[in-house]
């Protein structure tokens, strides 16, 4: 039964949903098993969360969202020429290879290879869907209250 709670600061949302490319082609989807997120959880992207506040339990739409509000716009700066003597001899660089690297936090982070010759290799570290539109195919399952954040936030 549905709870008629909006999606908002404060809620739990259980939802099926599909990413699309402008396209058309399918990026990701829940398939059968639903996703479940707190608003703010940082589950979702702020862009994609904003895009289903309103949303209740029941609801099915397909949502634009632009780059700027997903993924971002593909930045000059993340795009790194590295000497190509950072890399290993027999490894074979190629356009479209995904390499990853860590960062000063030690954490992962995945380039994509995008130009290579005999002394430097030019890596993308824009997330490979920076600059592309999207559209966010969701059906609302459930959305309940978790938490009085709309009231803290000074949201009304």
């Amino acid at each position: 039964m549905a709870s008629g709670v909006p999606i908002g600061p404060g809620t739990r949302v259980k939802l099926h949903f599909a990413l699309r490319l402008a396209s058309g082609a399918e990026i990701d989807s829940t398939g059968n098993r639903a996703a479940e997120f707190t608003v703010g959880d940082g589950s979702l992207l702020p862009g994609f969360e904003h895009a289903l506040f309103g949303l209740k339990a029941g609801d099915k739409c397909s949502l634009k969202i632009p780059a700027d509000a997903g993924f971002g716009e593909s930045r000059r700066e993340n795009i790194q020429r590295l000497p190509r003597a950072l890399f290993s001899a027999e490894m074979d660089l190629a356009e479209g290879l995904v390499v990853s690297f860590a960062d000063a936090r030690k954490t992962e982070l995945p380039g994509v290879i995008t130009g290579v010759d005999d002394e430097t290799v030019e890596v993308d570290f824009n997330h490979p869907l920076a600059g592309r539109d999207v559209e966010f195919d969701v059906e609302i399952i459930d959305v309940h209250q978790v938490s009085d954040e709309i009231v803290r936030t000074g949201q009304l």
